[in-house]
Formats: C-alpha cells, sequence, structure tokens
C-alpha cells in the first residue's frame, strides 16, 4: 500500500503540482490585486483623499454622457477607503460578449466624478492574472479544468499526509534537525512544507474547488438547506422621473442604518430595478457583502431584501468561501497569511522535482553497467 501510494503521490505531485504552484503563486499576487493595480497605475489613487465625495448621481450622469450606447444598468463600487477611485463595472460589453465574464471597467475621480481610465477586464495586468489563476486564461472550460485538477491536487495532500504519518514516535516526526547531504536536506524541507503548511493548502484547494464548480457545489448545497435565490422583479414605467441613485441608498439604508455602502446597481432599462447592497458588520466579506435591497425605480417602494442573519447553513457557506479563500475574513493578518501560504505549493513542487530527480539518479548508480 506504501508503495502505491507513493507511486500515486510522485505522479500527481508532477502532473497538477506545476499548476498548484501556478495557482498559489498567482493567488498570491491577487490577495492583494487593488493595491497592485493601483502600484501599476497611479492614476488609480485619488489625488484628493480628504475632498467630499460627489452625490452618486453625478457618477452616474457622467457614466451616461460618457457611454450613451450603453444601455444596461452599471454596478458601483463605493469603497471604505479614501484612497481609492469610485469604480463602475458594465457587465455586458459587445467587445467581450462572447466571455463568461469581461465587464468594462471604469474608475471616476470621487472629487469631480471625471473618469479617470476605461479599461475591459482582461487586457490588463491584475485582470489578465486573475483569468490565469481563476480559469488558466480558457474562460468556461479552464473554470472547469482548474476545478478537477483541485480535486487531484487535494489527493495530492492527502497522499503525502499518508506517507509522512509516523511509524514511530510523532515527536521525531514533528522535530526539524538540519542532516547532512543534500538529499537529506531537500526531503526534510519537502515534508516539513507539507506537513506545516497543511491545514491552509487544504483550505485554499477546497474553497478553490468550490468556487470554481459553482454548478456541481449547489445541488449538494441544497441537500443542506435551501438557498436563497435573487428575486426576479420589475418596475412599472409611470412617466415620472427615475428615483436618484442618492435617494435609493437612503431608503436601502433605513431598513440597515447600521450598514455601510458596498456596491449599488442601477436599473437595467425602464423595467429594471436598483440593487443596493450593504455590509453589515457581523459579514465576513468586505467587498462583496450580501445585505441587499432592491428598490422600485420609481416609486421608491422595497420590494425584496436579503438579510444574511437569516440565511441557512448552505448560504453560509457560500457566504465564506470567497473571504476565506483570499483570507479576508480575517483581515489583513488573514490576507497576509494566505499570500504566504500561496508560496507553499511552489516550493512543494520543487523540493518534490528534486527528490525525484536524486532518487532517478541514485538508481541509475546502482544498476550495474
Amino acid at each position: 500500500m506504501r508503495a502505491a501510494l507513493r507511486k500515486l503521490h510522485l505522479v500527481l505531485g508532477l502532473t497538477v503540482g506545476a499548476v498548484f504552484a501556478l495557482a498559489g503563486l498567482t493567488g498570491s499576487a491577487l490577495v492583494f490585486y487593488l493595491e497592485l493595480d493601483a502600484l501599476l497605475n497611479p492614476a488609480l489613487v485619488n489625488r484628493m483623499p480628504a475632498a467630499p465625495r460627489r452625490p452618486l448621481e453625478d457618477f452616474y450622469a457622467a457614466l451616461r454622457q460618457a457611454h450613451p450606447a450603453r444601455e444596461d444598468g452599471w454596478r458601483l463600487e463605493i469603497p471604505a477607503s479614501p484612497a481609492r477611485l469610485i469604480t463602475a463595472r458594465y457587465y455586458t460589453p459587445v467587445e467581450s460578449r462572447q466571455r463568461l465574464f469581461a465587464p468594462l471597467v471604469v474608475a471616476l475621480d470621487p472629487a469631480t466624478a471625471e473618469l479617470v481610465s476605461v479599461r475591459l477586464w482582461g487586457r490588463y495586468a491584475v485582470t489578465w492574472l486573475y483569468d490565469l489563476h481563476y480559469s488558466l486564461l480558457l474562460d468556461r472550460s479552464g473554470r472547469a479544468l482548474l476545478g478537477a485538477l483541485g480535486v487531484l491536487m487535494f489527493a495530492g495532500l492527502v497522499t503525502g499526509l499518508c506517507l509522512w504519518w509516523p511509524r514511530g514516535p510523532w515527536r521525531a516526526a514533528l522535530r526539524l534537525r538540519p542532516r547532512r547531504g543534500a538529499a537529506r536536506r531537500v526531503f526534510d524541507l519537502h515534508r516539513a512544507t507539507g506537513f506545516y503548511g497543511l491545514v491552509l493548502l487544504v483550505l485554499l484547494v477546497v474553497t478553490g474547488v468550490c468556487l470554481a464548480l459553482p454548478d456541481q457545489l449547489r445541488p449538494l448545497l441544497q441537500r443542506m438547506s435551501a438557498l436563497q435565490q435573487a428575486p426576479v422583479l420589475r418596475s412599472a414605467p409611470t412617466g415620472g422621473a427615475r428615483l436618484s441613485l442618492d435617494a435609493a441608498v437612503a431608503i436601502a439604508q433605513r431598513r440597515f442604518p447600521a450598514a455601510t455602502l458596498a456596491w449599488l446597481e442601477t436599473p437595467h432599462g425602464p423595467h429594471g430595478v436598483f440593487r443596493v447592497n450593504l455590509r453589515q458588520a457581523f459579514e465576513p466579506s468586505r467587498r462583496f457583502p450580501r445585505t441587499n435591497v432592491w428598490i422600485e425605480q420609481y416609486s421608491g417602494d422595497v420590494l425584496a431584501v436579503r438579510n444574511p442573519r437569516d440565511d441557512g447553513a448552505a448560504d453560509v457557506f457560500l457566504n465564506w468561501l470567497h473571504p476565506l479563500h483570499n483570507g479576508e475574513a480575517l483581515g489583513l493578518p488573514g490576507r497576509l497569511l494566505v499570500c504566504a501560504a500561496g508560496v507553499l505549493p511552489t516550493l512543494l513542487f520543487v523540493t518534490g522535482l528534486l527528490r525525484w530527480r536524486q532518487k532517478a539518479r541514485a538508481a541509475a548508480h546502482r544498476r550495474p553497467a
């Protein structure tokens, strides 16, 4: 059994190990992808962080003036940090309609509502890196492939744990001791990396697989508890004026006065509705919380509300997936921990490859001439 596990571990390491290393390194960078994007594009840093923010309606007017042909709704992100610009996403640009996810991303100055940058997802560095991490640049098929490879990565971790499992005292197996000889040092480093990083690596692999395979995951979660479904709502045009964005946010915040505004989705045409995305203090995701209020765009009536406090076990599981995967659920310490953990698959792959080559050379020397 041990020989079979060793062979399986070797095959998994030499095949999916490289993909595991790639996913880990790109994931480390993406933990701080907003900061990385600002570093690569200094224009995205707010030049007047102390200046008051313009009304939200001004940002929407600037978007409509600059892109009058884009008639679907826009989604505006309202950052908590004054150093960041307002970000607007248009999810149905004709330039990338064939792709699974490639919105138009517009950055606006909070103090002036001027458009600072207009970029298409995937055509600038951090989003290209995101697509590489999430789908290996293969769009929908790449996401499914990466999910399947993630299952094999998990199997590689399990076989590694089985091979590490001590036959004698645990204290000796857990102790790190410097040994003479390159082969032993490589072997010890590989074992130590796998064992001491196991919990974080399993967490990243499992959450990554779940995020990559949502269509396969959701039916399984439905057996745990009913999942929340986004309501299908419509406004009835009355000939009156549309509600302003600021008025819609004010209505939503009356329902959740202690919550902070995260995103605002404008109506998709004359029959669309506002969707206001708020964050309550207990929610694990800071950028993508799950408190939602849907508002009729003419009358201001609240059509539907989602409060994560009412979520069942399945929705709670989904709510925690992304914040655990990128570390934001634990704030800056969690992000730093996940960033560091992303380097471990590369260390495992390199030390495993060196160990395999060392054993192959030793076997060659033992063969008779």
